[in-house]
């Protein structure tokens, strides 16, 4: 596809060229700059903000998200247009309940649903048209698409064994650890405290109730417990450490210039190849999504070939 530079405008039959597309078409069938630009605006904005120091490469994130959004406005028309010539219809009444709906969920009343189309300029019957619209693409595309789909055994065994770079893990090791946060630098209590926990512990107190008591990191209340943890997770004086200590062994204070540390390392998994059974239910999601993606893509190509598609 060329770069977006003004409409698409979707018929069943050919039409002429639209010179100033921009500003001079005004047709169910016609998707204009100013609606992609609507479409993408959200998307945009983020974009703006995430490369604001980067101009360039802002501007060809853009350039991706106006063409995305162009084709799927472009499915959205085409998608309209097949309920339309399949002889589908939505009740005017079902529509009215369709938009009550969408104003308890998402304004809570309708003073704050006016006010709200108020500062975005759309009037009532625009947003009960976008609402019954999307809803027909909702519906539409589940009748098609989202089908129970079959995965065999056969298939996820296969995919397995053609992906095992996907499937292997780094070494982990099942931590628990204690946080102790200095005041500042030469905060020497912090120290002191974390020496009076680890004689506690070694005397025999467990570590997880000294974590549950003393540590300020977030899995305080789950006394100290990360769960398997890899290498990377970690900061490197942590890692460093962590990864050399036996199974059951409390590591010393790990003292850097913020915080104090101690760990205790429960178990220890080496690198390795997850096994089939423990990762068959992702394959078979993933195995699924892509096929109703296929389902999708050529339902939207047989669309397109019933219909009279030109970029401008």
């Amino acid at each position: 596809m060329l770069g977006l530079a003004g409409v698409a405008s979707i018929s069943a039959v050919a039409q002429p060229v639209v010179v100033d597309g921009v500003k001079g078409v005004v047709s169910a069938n016609v998707v204009t700059f100013s609606e992609v630009e609507d479409y993408s605006r959200p998307a945009a904005d983020a974009l703006r903000r995430q490369y604001a120091d980067q101009p360039d490469l802002f501007q060809q994130k853009l350039n991706d998200t106006l063409n995305d959004s162009l084709e799927q406005l472009i499915e959205r028309a085409l998608i309209l247009k097949s309920f339309d010539t399949e002889g589908y219809k939505l009740p005017d009444s079902y529509v009215d309940e369709l938009v009550q709906e969408r104003i308890r969920d998402r304004f809570g009343d309708r003073i704050t649903f006016m006010k709200t189309l108020q500062a975005q300029g759309m009037t009532v019957e625009q947003f009960r048209k976008q609402v019954r619209e999307q809803y027909i693409e909702s519906a539409l595309r589940n009748q098609n698409v989202q089908r129970e789909i079959f995965i065999s055994p056969y298939k996820i065994e296969q995919y397995y064994l053609a992906n095992q770079d996907e499937f292997r893990v780094e070494d982990e090791i099942k931590l628990r650890m204690i946080v102790l946060t200095k005041a500042g630098p030469d905060d020497t209590n912090v120290l002191k405290l974390a020496r009076e926990i680890q004689s506690k512990i070694k005397d025999g107190t467990p570590f997880a109730e000294m974590a549950s008591v003393y540590s300020q990191g977030s899995q305080q209340h789950q006394g100290g417990d990360w769960g398997w943890v890899q290498r990377s997770v970690l900061r490197k004086e942590l890692s460093d450490v962590a990864f050399t200590l036996p199974v059951g062994t409390v590591s010393d204070i790990v003292d850097t210039s913020d915080t104090c540390y101690l760990m205790l390392v429960e178990d220890k998994h080496a690198a390795r190849i997850r096994p089939l059974t423990e990762v068959a239910v992702d394959i078979e999601k993933t195995l699924q999504l892509k096929q109703q993606a296929k389902l999708q893509k050529d339902w939207i190509e047989g669309l397109k070939k019933k219909t009279f598609i030109r970029y401008f």
